[in-house]
């Protein structure tokens, strides 16, 4: 007489306790992201009085560390414990930016500071972004990465919705140098969430170790010698490039050309940052309806046409064009997202996955400060609102490599891609 197993239904992972103080530190992390993100251009714009090429300056540095120190991160990242990087990462990142706030109150605040604080944050976000995005799937098991992306990605869209807004009355309220300040308390609190994770991280082996380059190598092997993962990569680095160049300008664009005040930049922002709200709750069912693979291209090139609205706010009505298409794309962004970082920590193998992380951040997020310097330098030459139509056309030229791609077809990622597939396609589990 043989009888038949049922596996109990699967339970949410907000009831996974270690997931849930992931979640939650992500969530007040990238809250207090959101905060600084309005707060220190509209200081550099209003109170330093900062011009196009300052502002293109400013954004370059801020991401200006992937194109430098990511390749070697993603191997250092590979050789600790990756929680107690992102614990330091938040703590270090706080106590940077309480320097803008104090600098403020003595008087002494200059371009120059701010200059070198968002280098060296940059320099750290490196480090706790390949960190963050490789300890995920340590602490559940991987059938439950989607599901983990998805949540995380719903409260960055959270975040997205509520905090500009907030950010804009707070700036309004206390001025932008005090709300820095308030970015560097959400990320003390996010350090003591994840400090609070149980999961025993097994450090890797010091006897295992190879050189350096050898380990850099690897990683890079590994993303280009995956054909639909450089076509992913072509498309997110050049739309990175684009979007760099249009947010470098953003700000100053907003508030000189289209006269926005803050507090109503603030809540277009948090109002088309619904548009990634929904994203992140309808991505699973949006690459059933069109499929797992063509759900990345799609997205993509919405992604692209819906940046096309920043340029055509100067003549069309600004607020109703940004809300539309802000909606557009931060939808397509999230959608894509999960869609592509989900393929690619399921295609690879764990004792990789920062090393791939960090090799994707370099060549996706390395075009970022090249992007931002052009649109900030250009800005200057030609004038903003031209510069703006140049590099949005880009962000439609960049879905190319994945619409005219295997991926337009594909429904389901192959199994045998599948580094987490044990054999037959069956998912080993592990203990959380």
């Amino acid at each position: 007489m043989s009888s038949t197993s049922v596996a109990p239904p699967r339970r949410s992972l907000f009831r996974h306790r270690d997931f849930r103080l992931l979640w939650m530190g992500d969530t007040v992390s990238v809250f207090g992201m959101q905060f600084v993100g309005l707060a220190l251009p509209l200081l550099a714009v209003q109170l330093l009085h900062a011009d196009e090429f300052e502002m293109g300056l400013l954004a370059m540095l801020e991401s200006l560390a992937f194109l430098l120190i990511s390749l070697p991160a993603g191997a250092w990242v590979d050789r600790w414990r990756k929680k107690r990087i992102i614990v330091a990462g938040d703590l270090l990142r706080a106590v940077l930016l309480l320097t803008i706030p104090a600098a403020w109150l003595l008087g002494a605040l200059t371009m120059t500071q701010l200059f070198v604080v968002v280098f060296a944050v940059g320099c750290i976000t490196v480090f706790f972004d390949v960190a963050n995005q490789s300890y995920l799937p340590q602490i559940v098991e991987p059938e439950q990465i989607g599901e983990g992306n998805g949540k995380l990605q719903a409260s960055q869209q959270t975040a997205m919705v509520a905090g500009p807004a907030a950010a804009g009355a707070l700036v309004r309220l206390v001025g932008s140098p005090l709300t820095v300040a308030v970015t560097a308390v959400c990320m003390a609190l996010s350090s003591l969430f994840v400090s609070r994770i149980r999961h025993q991280e097994q450090a890797p082996d010091p006897e295992l170790r190879r050189p350096m380059r050898l380990e850099v190598k690897e990683g890079m092997a590994f993303v280009l010698g995956q054909p639909l993962l450089r076509r992913i990569v072509a498309c997110t680095g050049l739309t990175n490039l684009a979007s760099a160049a249009v947010m470098a300008l953003f700000v100053l664009y907003a508030v000189r050309t289209l006269d926005l005040a803050e507090t109503t930049l603030g809540l277009v922002l948090s109002a088309a940052a619904v548009g990634g709200l929904l994203g992140a709750v309808t991505s699973d069912r949006f690459a059933r309806l069109v499929g797992e693979g063509r759900s990345i291209p799609v997205s993509a090139l919405l992604g692209g046409v819906a940046v096309l609205s920043v340029p055509a706010a100067a003549t069309l009505p600004a607020v109703p064009t940004l809300l539309i298409g802000q909606f557009v794309l931060s939808w397509a962004v999230v959608v894509y997202n999960i869609a592509q970082v989900s393929f690619r920590q399921r295609l690879c193998p764990r004792p990789l996955l920062g090393r791939m992380n960090a090799s994707i951040r370099f060549l996706v997020w390395g075009p970022m400060p090249v992007g931002a310097f052009l649109g900030g330098l250009l800005g200057r030459e030609v004038g903003v609102a031209p510069t703006l139509w140049v590099f949005a056309a880009l962000s439609v030229a960049a879905a190319l490599p994945v619409v005219a791609s295997p991926l337009i077809s594909m429904r389901q990622l192959p199994r045998e891609l599948d580094a987490l597939a044990g054999p037959s396609g069956a998912e080993p589990r592990r203990e959380s």
